[in-house]
């Protein structure tokens, strides 16, 4: 296992990037820690494989430095830097038995016998794969094959980490969380450092102890999963994370509130706007399930018009407009919901002021 250090480290797949856009990993510095468990989350495009493909070896970056406990290892191929990697499709070797592909890594490092099958067998316990150890490989179906390609870096111990890139494609959708839970598992067993890179919210906050958010070739935050849902510290991580992502509005400053339409919203007491320049772009986010929608004037509120309203049993999801722009609420499913005007009140905790995308205050902390 090992601390691996990402240092000032960059990618452009052109011959001669000359400006921001050429790039297909932005400049950007980050330490995964030795022993954790990570999700690396993003969109397709956003630059998640390049990422994984640079602190395997697979690719040399344009710039910057990869360290593996402070050893620099950026010219270093795969082989000599102790990585084991699981791709998005299987690779086995379909003329070799089950047993022997799991034992393949383990005999190139000379394990004794009696070593490889005892760890085999437990490997093969927790991937289901115990009763297909004496099967050739490629008479299996594509899930059990991508089953074998995992199992073959979870085999080692030794390993400085294990990248896994969107493992669980090929895999039957009621497998996926099962698998999951025995990848947490065997984390929680053998504290090696995993990496798992995925476009999937759901299987990134369940998996891991931290994520780290990709966007456009930058890593936005990098966090735990309930700091992602309460705190996103830029907006496209609020928007991508939760169902339905969080509201943002359009607003103005003004002393420690935000001004949405014409509104006094109050923000929380430790709510820092220190270095805000003229032309800043201001937005208030806030998670649907913080919002309070009334239909009596409150005493502090935002006057709403109900749009549409989804049923979906144990809540309901209430979309309404005002001036400053379009609203998800999320109430109780049996809350009756009246057609036409109402008024929406923000609890100043949850309500977070947004500058140029990035959150204020000093629950920023996630953001490289």
């Amino acid at each position: 296992m090992a601390r691996i250090e990402l240092a000032h480290l960059a990618h452009s797949y052109l011959g001669k990037p000359a400006e921001e856009g050429d790039y297909a990993l932005r400049p950007t510095s980050h330490v995964w820690e030795d022993g954790v468990a990570y999700a690396l989350l993003g969109p397709s495009g956003c630059g998640k494989t390049t990422l994984l493909n640079i602190m395997s070896g697979l690719l040399r970056p344009t710039s910057g430095r990869v360290l593996f406990d402070g050893r620099d290892v950026t010219d270093l191929p795969t082989e000599d830097r102790n990585i084991a990697q699981v791709f998005q499709f299987p690779v086995v070797y379909d003329t070799m038995s089950v047993f022997d592909n799991l034992a393949f890594p383990l005999r190139n490092r000379k394990t004794p016998e009696a070593e490889i099958r005892s760890r085999i067998e437990e490997v093969a316990e927790i991937l289901d794969l115990a009763s297909c150890l004496r099967q050739r490989a490629g008479t299996l179906a594509s899930d059990a094959r991508q089953k074998i390609s995992m199992g073959r870096g979870l085999v080692r111990t030794d390993v400085s980490a294990i990248l896994f890139d969107e493992p669980l494609t090929v895999i039957d959708p009621h497998l996926k969380n099962s698998l999951r839970r025995k990848l947490g598992e065997v984390h929680r067993e053998s504290r090696l450092t995993l990496i798992y890179v995925t476009h999937d919210q759901t299987e990134a906050l369940t998996f891991a102890d931290r994520v780290v958010v990709m966007h456009e070739g930058e890593i936005v935050q990098a966090d735990t999963p309930q700091a992602l849902f309460e705190r996103p510290a830029h907006t496209f991580v609020g928007h991508f994370v939760g169902s339905p992502g969080m509201n943002f509005l359009s607003c103005e400053v003004d002393g420690g509130c935000a001004v949405v339409d014409g509104r006094r919203i109050r923000l929380a007491d430790d709510t820092a706007m220190d270095g805000a320049k003229q032309g800043d772009r201001w937005e208030l986010g806030v998670r649907p399930m913080f919002l309070e929608l009334v239909f009596e004037r409150p005493t502090e509120g935002v006057p709403v018009r109900i749009t549409h309203v989804e049923d979906l049993g144990s809540s309901k999801i209430v979309t309404a407009t005002t001036g400053g722009g379009n609203l998800k609420v999320r109430v109780g499913g049996e809350e009756e919901i009246r057609d036409g005007s109402a008024w929406v009140v923000f609890p100043p905790e949850q309500s977070l002021l947004y500058r140029n995308s990035r959150l204020c205050g000093k629950s920023a902390a996630g953001q490289p």
